[in-house]
Order: C-alpha cells, then sequence, then structure tokens
C-alpha cells in the first residue's frame, strides 16, 4: 500500500445472502483453516467472551496475519504496519486520546478529506464512526494489529495519558496535596520533636508514662482485633473459614479477563514470569496480561528483549512525569489500554495457582453487583531460605489465613494487598482507579471500596511470592508499607465525621485500629519491651506514676499479646505446606525489632519524601515449585 496515495480497497469480499461473508468462511475459502477446526473455534465461542479470529490464533489454528487479512477482505479496505510507516505526530488532533481507547483506533494518514484510522476491528471502527456523527463520514479503517495500535496511540498521546493517569483520583480521595506541604510538616516534625526534648528533661517519668499508656492502648486496639479474628478462624471451621467456591456452578459466558504486572528494573523475572503464567489455564483468547514499565527503564526492556512474549502478553510503556515514578501511576496508565471487564494485578515474582482466573471468574458471575473486588491469598515459595524468610512466611500466614479473613467476617474495611487483585472493570473506573502519589496504593483503594459502598470478599485461591531474605531490604519494604498506611490514614481522616458516616462506626474503629494503632505498635515497640524487667524481678520506671498493679496488669496484658501471636502463628504454619516453620513461631518477638527501625524510617520519609517508592528487588531468592 502507497504510504501517500491511499484508496479503499475496491469491494471484492465474498458476499453470501447479500451480506459480507463471515470471517471464518473468508478462511476456509482461502485454505487458511479446515471447517472442522472453525467448528471447534464456534463451538468455543458459545462460551466465551472473545472474537472468533482472537479465539482461532489462540487455539493455534491461523496466524494473526492471516486473521487481519481476512478482516481486510471482509471491510472493502486493506491492512498497514505502523512500525514501517507509522503515523506523524499531529495526527493526535484528528481524534480524542478518550475515543481511541475506547474504540481501540489510532489516527493513520490524511488524504484529502478523508482521514485514515488504524483499527483491528471492523464493528468498534463503526461504532466510533456511529458515536462522531457527521463527522465519520470522513473516516475510513484501515486493518492493523492491535498491539501496534496501541503502542501509537501511547506514542501520539503518552504525555497526556501519563499526566491523566498522574491525577486520576479526586484531589480529596489524594495524598498528592502533601507535595507542597514539606515545609509545614518539617514545622510540625520539629515542634513535636522539641516538646519530647522539653518532656524528657523537665519531666522524663511522666513522658515515658504517656508514651507507655499510648503504647498499651494501641496494643489493646490491636489485641482485640487479633483476638476477634483467632475465635472467627476457630469457630468458623476448615470449611467456611474463606468463602469456597462451589463445585458445580451455573453456566455462564466466560469474561475477558486483563492482569496488569508492573515491572522495574528487573534484571532476571521476565522469563520465569512468563514461565509461571504459562501455567494458567483460562483460555488464552479470554486472557491479556499487560507487562507496564517505565519509558526510562532501559534495564527490564533489554530483558523483555530478549525473551519472546506469547500473544496473550503484550508491553505497555509508562511515558515519565517528573520525579513520580510509582506503581500506582503505571496501573492507572495501563487501565485504559485494557481489554478486559475484570482488571486483575499481579506483582513481578507471583506465582498463581493455575485455575485463579476461573476461580475469579466463577465468583464474579455468583457475586452480588457489590461485590466488586476479590482478593486472593498471598504465600511464599522461598520459606526455606533462611530465618528471615521463614519469619515472614509465618507473618504472611496468620495476616492471611487468619486475621484478614476475621476482619472480612466481621464486616470492617479490608486493607487491600497489592498483588491477587481483581476487580469489577467499571467499578474500578468509577472509583477512579489508584492514588498516584500513595506508595500503599492498595490500602488506599480499599478504604474507598468501602467509603464508596462496594464490598470485597476473599478467594481460597493462592498466589506465591517471593519472602524478602535480607534485613535492610526487610527494613527498606516495610518501611514503605509503613508510611503508606500512615498516608492514607491521615488522608482519609481530614474529614472524620464524614468517614463515620461513610463507613459507620465499627468499621471508623476497625479503621483506627489497622492503620493507626498498627503503626503505633511498631514505632512504640521499645516501650513495651521495658515491661520484660518487671517479669525479671526489676522495678518498672511507671511504677512510680501509675501503682505497681497498673505495671503489673500492662505486663499480663503484654504476654498476653505475645502468646497469642504465637498461638496464631501455629495454627496458621499448621497446615501440610508449612509444618516446618512451626518450631520458629516463638522467635517472631525476635523478627518484628526489625518494624521498629522501618517504622522510623516512614515517619522520615512521611515528612520529607511521602511519594519516594522504595523498590522491593525481586529474584534474589531460589524458586521452588510451590504445587
Amino acid at each position: 500500500m502507497n504510504d501517500f496515495d491511499l484508496r479503499l480497497a475496491k469491494p471484492k469480499g465474498r458476499q453470501k445472502n447479500g451480506r459480507h461473508a463471515p470471517i471464518g468462511t473468508l478462511l476456509v475459502d482461502d485454505g487458511k483453516i479446515a471447517s472442522k477446526d472453525l467448528q471447534h473455534a464456534l463451538s468455543l465461542q458459545g462460551h466465551i467472551d472473545a472474537p472468533l479470529g482472537d479465539i482461532m490464533v489462540a487455539e493455534g489454528l491461523v496466524s494473526k496475519g492471516d486473521v487481519l487479512s481476512a478482516l481486510a477482505l471482509q471491510a472493502h479496505t486493506e491492512g498497514a504496519d505502523l512500525e514501517l510507516n507509522p503515523p506523524a505526530r499531529d495526527m493526535a488532533r484528528h481524534l480524542p486520546a478518550t475515543l481511541c481507547l475506547r474504540y481501540g483506533v489510532v489516527p493513520w494518514r490524511v488524504d484529502g478529506r478523508r482521514i485514515y484510522i488504524a483499527t483491528s476491528s471492523p464493528a468498534a471502527f463503526s461504532q466510533l464512526r456511529q458515536a462522531i456523527g457527521i463527522r465519520g463520514k470522513n473516516l475510513f479503517p484501515v486493518i492493523v494489529d492491535e498491539v501496534q495500535i496501541q503502542a501509537h496511540i501511547s506514542r501520539l498521546y503518552g504525555t497526556e495519558l501519563a499526566e491523566n493517569a498522574t491525577r486520576r483520583v479526586p484531589a480529596g480521595e489524594s495524598c498528592r496535596d502533601w507535595a507542597a506541604g514539606t515545609r509545614g510538616r518539617l514545622t510540625i516534625a520539629g515542634l513535636i520533636c522539641v516538646l519530647l526534648l522539653l518532656g524528657l528533661i523537665l519531666s522524663p517519668v511522666w513522658t515515658f508514662t504517656a508514651g507507655v499508656l499510648w503504647a498499651v492502648l494501641t496494643l489493646i486496639m490491636i489485641t482485640v482485633l487479633k483476638a476477634a479474628a483467632f475465635a472467627s478462624h476457630l469457630l468458623a471451621g476448615p470449611a467456611t473459614r474463606i468463602r469456597p467456591l462451589p463445585v458445580t456452578a451455573a453456566p455462564f459466558r466466560m469474561p475477558r479477563v486483563s492482569v496488569l504486572v508492573p515491572l522495574l528494573r528487573e534484571r532476571e523475572i521476565a522469563a520465569q514470569l512468563i514461565a509461571r503464567l504459562s501455567r494458567l489455564t483460562y483460555p488464552k483468547s479470554l486472557l491479556n496480561v499487560v507487562l507496564v514499565l517505565e519509558e526510562g527503564d532501559s534495564l527490564t526492556r533489554e530483558t523483555l528483549s530478549r525473551t519472546e512474549l506469547p500473544d496473550w502478553m503484550s508491553v505497555i510503556e509508562v511515558p515519565g512525569a517528573g520525579d513520580l515514578t510509582t506503581k500506582p501511576r503505571a496501573l492507572n496508565y495501563a487501565l485504559d489500554f485494557c481489554r478486559g471487564s475484570i482488571i486483575g494485578v499481579w506483582d513481578a515474582e507471583d506465582w498463581p495457582e493455575a485455575d485463579q482466573i476461573e476461580r475469579v471468574a466463577t465468583r464474579f458471575s455468583q457475586a452480588p453487583d457489590s461485590v466488586v473486588c476479590l482478593q486472593g491469598i498471598l504465600d511464599y515459595y522461598n520459606s526455606r531460605t533462611n530465618w528471615l524468610s521463614r519469619c515472614f512466611t509465618i507473618e504472611y500466614a496468620t495476616w492471611w489465613r487468619i486475621v484478614l479473613p476475621g476482619i472480612a467476617r466481621m464486616g470492617l474495611v479490608v486493607p487491600l494487598g497489592g498483588t491477587t487483585l481483581f476487580f469489577r472493570r467499571d467499578a474500578l473506573e468509577k472509583l477512579c482507579g489508584w492514588d498516584a502519589h500513595n506508595v500503599t496504593e492498595d490500602a488506599d483503594l480499599g478504604v474507598r471500596l468501602a467509603r464508596h459502598g462496594y464490598q470485597t470478599e476473599l478467594l481460597p485461591t493462592v498466589t506465591h511470592e517471593e519472602a524478602t531474605s535480607r534485613p535492610w531490604p526487610w527494613v527498606r519494604q516495610r518501611s514503605r508499607w509503613l508510611k503508606g498506611f500512615m498516608v492514607t490514614y491521615f488522608v482519609h481522616m481530614r474529614r472524620p465525621a464524614q468517614l463515620i458516616r461513610d463507613l459507620g462506626i465499627k468499621r471508623f474503629l476497625g479503621l483506627q485500629t489497622i492503620f493507626l494503632a498498627a503503626f503505633s505498635q511498631f514505632a512504640l515497640a521499645p516501650l513495651l519491651w521495658t515491661f520484660w524487667i518487671t517479669l525479671l524481678g526489676l522495678t518498672h520506671p511507671i511504677s512510680g506514676t501509675l501503682g505497681s498493679q497498673a505495671v503489673w496488669a500492662m505486663a499480663g496484658l503484654f504476654v498476653f499479646s505475645e502468646l497469642l501471636t504465637i498461638a496464631m502463628g501455629i495454627v496458621a504454619v499448621s497446615g501440610r505446606g508449612h509444618r516446618h516453620l512451626i518450631p520458629f513461631v516463638p522467635t517472631m518477638m525476635f523478627y518484628y525489632t526489625l518494624g521498629t527501625l522501618a517504622a522510623f524510617k516512614a515517619l522520615w520519609e512521611m515528612v520529607r519524601s511521602p511519594f519516594y517508592w522504595d523498590k522491593t528487588q525481586h529474584g534474589v531468592s531460589h524458586q521452588t515449585d510451590p504445587n
């Protein structure tokens, strides 16, 4: 096709009963596919929500090029290669980015009054013409591979889309205004430090007592929550601890699912990721795994260039936007390019169960419309690497198998994990996606889901990850989580009365426990450790201010909390895959000492660099098949 003398091809596709022949018929007539194979593809289309061409390609019956040629023949047009003949940048003025994304098109060439639009779907192109009214008469289709269309949408509109991704969440629900308040936060932090110092100088015992009282109060909050979740777990019984999927389910048309996998400075993870995700049993014609990387990430790009991606995987590069390089910003940008009605998120090192997508699709087909998020269970495949990875696995087993299901059963706000998350797309878009500035975008989104009246369910499907097995990376990762928890807390506590109206008093108090009390426990843990001296027969410093009975009561609470943590840990790892961790459960009290260092690092960054994303390096530990 000549670049500058483009004309529509003459209507040369075979006609059937006065109408254009179906794409399957065209492929059979051209000898590209056997009739029995076409019948197989048509049979599959009866229960999966995918175009016939995608099904045939995914089943290996025809090539993508054959399908594109048949579509061009069917639509009375021709094809083009945008890599050889890319659209000029000024073509962006002919269509807004929103329409390009909605209909999967990009403006390609102008010839007189005709505007040639690259599309991979003649049906979507027809919808575009109808949507823009009389102007649609000047638009004409050119059939192009969808991957090329997405790449050039990003090239033409990338700056605009990146800015939209940065500010997608309304300002009242975002932490982005923290960027302008650094001086104020420094002033407040300085005043607090001065007051603490004066208190320690003028009245050290009472200042210490006040700190202990806050530590004990938040310990009570955390202990009550853990005890309630533990009791809920024990009373629920194995069959109902996490809502099981039914053995049989009513037939439904399987939906398209897009899963976003953010990557950043990954050296070795690409080939491993493809191998793990290739085990998924969901129909590949319905699966769209989007690898999301930053524009300047040459390391990951080089890694991917050495790996051949399957047709059901694609790559989206996120244009730069100043100093902000965060996972939620990348997710927001990539969301617009997804085709699925269900949107999922995995991390780069994830190893999901093979039938995970089937379970997600099945549950969404049965759940009430208010259930818009399904959270899977996280586990670790490298629990035997060293003591730190063992403790990390124990902690997560307790959280994901006891505490979080208990929180969900009690109807409290579920702070989402950053991976194995699946959303109904329409609800996610109504919530405006993720807060691009929040370094725990998952927990923040969990709060926003609850505030807007939506529900989150835990799903009995497991994704294995890599547990951080080195002390300083552990501190860096945990400090990011703690910083994000506190930023999320302060964002939603801007208007406490409105938060109570949105959540109700029970969930409001639960949010205080999950965010504020949990952070306080990490930061003030050294004050609680002082109760060990009481058990050694020494006099506690606050005996003179609160009396010995109060000290013994607090020490008893502290010991009870430690024993509760040990009991929950033992139960959490008592299953077949984790029993080797039981002897390490009593050592968790030493493991949590790292959390105090992480909390103080989080406090410093919350003041100075709230949007800094302290990335966790993947691919450090040896992987073993969790199955």
